[in-house]
């Protein structure tokens, strides 16, 4: 019997496992859909529902709390200036976890994790001006 499992450990220490959550979450709020195993992303999906949240309360102690779990300020600022604003009438149920088959390698289970009413241009998007900025300065 599995009582009082309360989470994944994806074999992983607990500093480990709150670095990688901490990357994930940022990744997935740059880009709005990310790819992973399926473990990851349904462990990656409670993590980030609840930062959403506090994005929809919106004040200064939620902004410090989610800071605290991000590791780059970008992401906060899109999680709070973007993310809250588009959720803000939704009462849950923020993003959602798609099986895609099998990872070559290992036949490891993968997913892909995304925000519902995402915006498909985000994806890729700083990558993009990253490039024109350097074909830019090459010139």
């Amino acid at each position: 019997m599995r009582h009082a499992r309360g989470y994944r450990r994806l074999n992983r220490t607990h500093e480990h496992r709150k670095a990688l959550f901490a990357n994930m979450a940022g990744s997935l709020i740059e880009h709005e859909q990310i790819k992973t195993t399926l473990p990851k992303a349904k462990e990656l999906k409670r993590v980030i529902e609840k930062m959403i949240t506090l994005a929809k309360r919106g004040d200064l102690h939620a902004r410090r709390q989610a800071n605290a779990k991000l590791k780059q300020e970008m992401h906060t600022a899109k999680l709070f200036d973007v993310l809250g604003p588009r959720y803000k009438d939704r009462q849950g149920g923020y993003v959602r976890v798609l099986k895609a088959g099998f990872r070559y390698g290992d036949m490891a289970p993968m997913a892909i994790i995304e925000f519902v009413d995402r915006d498909p241009d985000a994806k890729g998007a700083a990558d993009k001006v990253r490039l024109a900025d350097a074909e830019a300065a090459d010139e």
